[in-house]
């Protein structure tokens, strides 16, 4: 993304306007669709509306890929890897591998840990958690309540009962965070309770709420808190992770979002989708989607998480074009002139397309972590600051009247 100078060439403005692509999602699954390519890959150039956090930015690069012929469900009965698309979890992980001996001189294991979105957010509240510390959330039946109903905690231990580095820096960041304003959780869901003999009759004469029936987002606020925890832990009291890297796989996560309460305008009905429109339910979840019970439905979305950071995501698609236009008007409700947009692929898919998926991988985050960056505008070349703007081409800019006349348009000022 520049900005229009008087250079030899014509800058591409126009009274008609291109989106600039979130990723090559629809293409590569055309590609697949026409048959003449069996497997892809390439570095793909991206857009988005980010905002300006360290990991992110509105320009970025990821290595794309796609392929035909993925399997739809687990291989063997007892594989932890219960969706479809273990072919290109394969491919991932050699390359993974490669990467990291070849860079790094780090031996990785054959294959990454594989761990369901359901366990990642009740264990440690959140969808790519960082699995290099313990202290995971417990769930504790609530004192007579009927039916049972539990209560998430996290629960730092005593001095005296663990007094390794860890637990003793998140003792002391838990007292830094209870007694300074500045760092204090904001959270109203979180309370903290110390416990001991005193206070034991106390807490367990208080009303506990129940936790949430089920998981939801990408996190939950104990989730949020065990990072606050280390986050302090780390800069006020020296605590230091191991550097190994702890790759894992996240998988089966709700193929739908509950937009009821929302203004999105990527959800015209009730329901949005978690990852994109293009995403397979597990087929064990089909009757949940035909009878409505769109909560209970899982997607075959997986997502490869390196330290409590996502560095790829894809899962696989939808290859039957009645299924998918299904999705698209009763569970998703577009409007039959938004489903007309996507005819191009819904025709592909009627042609006769093969079971594929793919995963895009965050090529500028992968270099930031190889390189030890805690930034991935330190591996860009020309990167957006925090709000977006490039300081070097001073874009994004104004156009001049006289330009905007060429192309039919004017600016509106108040």
């Amino acid at each position: 993304m520049d900005t229009t100078t008087l250079a030899s060439t014509s800058s591409f403005l126009g009274p008609n306007f291109y989106a600039l692509s979130q990723s090559p999602q629809q293409p590569k699954q055309l590609l697949i669709c026409s048959g003449g390519i069996d497997k892809y890959f390439q570095f793909a150039r991206c857009f988005r509306d980010e905002d300006g956090r360290k990991d992110r930015q509105p320009e970025f690069t990821q290595v794309d890929m796609e392929m035909a012929f993925v399997s739809w469900g687990a291989r063997k009965p007892d594989d932890s890897w219960r969706i479809g698309g273990s072919e290109v979890r394969d491919v991932v992980e050699a390359l993974v591998r490669a990467t990291w001996k070849t860079a790094l001189g780090v031996v990785l294991p054959e294959q990454f840990p594989v761990m369901t979105y359901r366990e990642a957010m009740n264990r440690f509240g959140s969808d790519k958690p960082d699995t290099r510390f313990d202290l995971e959330i417990r769930h504790i039946p609530v004192s007579g309540s009927d039916p049972v109903q539990v209560q998430d905690f996290l629960i730092i231990p005593a001095k005296g009962s663990d007094d390794s580095a860890l637990m003793s820096a998140f003792r002391a960041a838990d007292v830094d965070m209870a007694t300074s304003d500045e760092t204090g959780s904001s959270d109203p869901a979180v309370t903290r309770f110390v416990l001991d003999d005193r206070t034991l009759a106390e807490w367990q004469s208080k009303t506990v709420s129940a936790g949430a029936a089920a998981p939801q987002g990408g996190s939950t606020a104990l989730g949020r808190h065990r990072l606050r925890l280390l986050d302090i832990a780390q800069k006020k009291f020296h605590l230091a992770l191991p550097n190994s890297p702890h790759f894992l796989w996240i998988t089966e996560f709700p193929l739908f979002t509950n937009e009821a309460d929302t203004d999105s305008i990527a959800a015209p009905g009730a329901w949005s989708s978690s990852h994109h429109p293009f995403t397979a339910p597990m087929y064990e979840d089909i009757p949940h989607l035909r009878a409505g019970n769109y909560a209970e439905v899982r997607g075959q979305h997986y997502d490869l998480v390196l330290n409590g950071t996502e560095v790829a995501g894809g899962s696989v698609r939808i290859h039957d074009a009645d299924l998918q236009e299904w999705i698209m008007r009763y569970v998703l409700q577009l409007s039959q002139v938004q489903i007309s947009s996507f005819s191009h692929l819904l025709h592909a898919l009627r042609c006769g397309a093969p079971p594929h998926g793919g995963i895009a991988i965050g090529f500028d985050r992968l270099m930031a972590i190889l390189c030890g960056s805690k930034s991935i505008r330190d591996v860009i070349a020309f990167p957006k600051i925090g709000n977006g703007t490039d300081p070097v081409f001073k874009s994004p800019a104004p156009i001049s009247d006289d330009i905007l006349k060429v192309y039919g348009l004017s600016n509106r000022r108040a």
